[in-house]
């Protein structure tokens, strides 16, 4: 089967928000008071909050699209907007959001749409991708390990008025002619 990696364009808003409620809600829901649950999902991945990200020009969100469907995405933030005061880069970039079909997930997908973020980081002259992570998501947290991410510190993460711990974890990027290496973080 062919698969497709390309920009989000409002076309998708529907099917975004559809796959962001459907990866969330198997990997989480089940942590959440049911109205807890509800308002986060409303708040995060509502056709409304999407359709605003898609045309936001501080965001990149590229989509994989198999046979017409979507089948992952991720969303990129250009100027970071996780806590300040945990990294000294001057100009970090966020990734947002990386998610894939539940019945996806471990086929490779999580690795194109990194490579895309990395291409894009680069792109934009930024010097360090920072994220969040569940501090209960060991596979996401492996994930991210391989591609040379580290916990620089612990942040909250609120679904409702649930709070959940939360690790910052970050890649330091250093542009080096034709690509990006990461530095090491101390």
């Amino acid at each position: 089967m062919t698969i497709t990696l390309r920009p989000a364009t409002p076309a998708d808003t529907a099917a975004l928000a559809d796959l962001g409620r459907r990866a969330v809600s198997a990997k989480f829901q089940h942590l959440y008071k049911p109205e807890d649950f509800a308002t986060f999902l409303a708040q995060a991945h509502s056709e409304a909050k999407v359709a605003k990200e898609i045309a936001d020009p501080g965001m990149r969100i590229a989509v994989i699209e198999e046979q017409g469907a979507l089948v992952a995405f991720c969303k990129l933030v250009i100027e970071s907007t996780m806590p300040a005061g945990h990294s000294d880069a001057q100009k970090p970039l966020e990734l947002k959001q990386l998610y894939t079909d539940p019945a996806r997930i471990g086929g490779g997908l999580g690795a194109k749409l990194m490579d895309w973020a990395m291409a894009q980081a680069e792109e934009v002259g930024a010097d360090e991708i920072q994220l969040s992570v569940y501090s209960e998501n060991p596979e996401a947290q492996r994930f991210y390990h391989r591609y040379g991410f580290a916990k620089i510190a612990d942040i909250e993460f609120w679904v409702g008025n649930h709070c959940d711990p939360e690790f910052l974890y970050a890649k330091r990027l250093v542009s080096e002619g034709h690509g990006l290496a990461a530095a090491e973080k101390v």
